[in-house]
């Protein structure tokens, strides 16, 4: 099973950037999980004031560039890891050396076996 485990930072600034003191503890929790086999790829994601949103519902998509005042939790990295289950993968996020306040949302990635058969279906034309 795969799985997408998203890092929501405790951060108030958008300016905010890491310690060399926490990178270097997050470089050891991935490459743990690197040299384990359970670590597909991952990366750190830089502020929202370099993003953009784009809207759909109009005629044109919308877009508007960041930083978002709306936003009250934003994505300040991911891992895509693989484990025999959710229990696993679980207590790989229990490891993660994350700072208080931060949140890790583990999300299973959708395999097309997933899915009711007309879709898998419509996938195979």
């Amino acid at each position: 099973m795969r799985f997408m485990m998203l890092m929501i930072p405790n951060i108030k600034d958008d300016n905010w950037m890491p310690s060399a003191e926490a990178v270097g503890a997050m470089t050891k929790f991935n490459q743990d999980m690197i040299k384990s086999g359970v670590m597909l790829s991952g990366e750190g994601l830089l502020s929202p004031k370099t993003s953009a949103r784009v809207k759909f519902g109009a005629a044109t998509p919308q877009v508007t560039d960041g930083p978002f005042a709306e936003a009250r939790e934003v994505i300040g990295g991911y891992w895509i890891i693989q484990t025999k289950n959710k229990a696993e993968a679980i207590e790989w996020v229990r490891r993660c050396p994350a700072l208080p306040g931060d949140v890790i949302e583990i999300r299973q990635v959708a395999e097309l076996s997933d899915f009711p058969e007309d879709v898998q279906k419509a996938v195979a034309r």
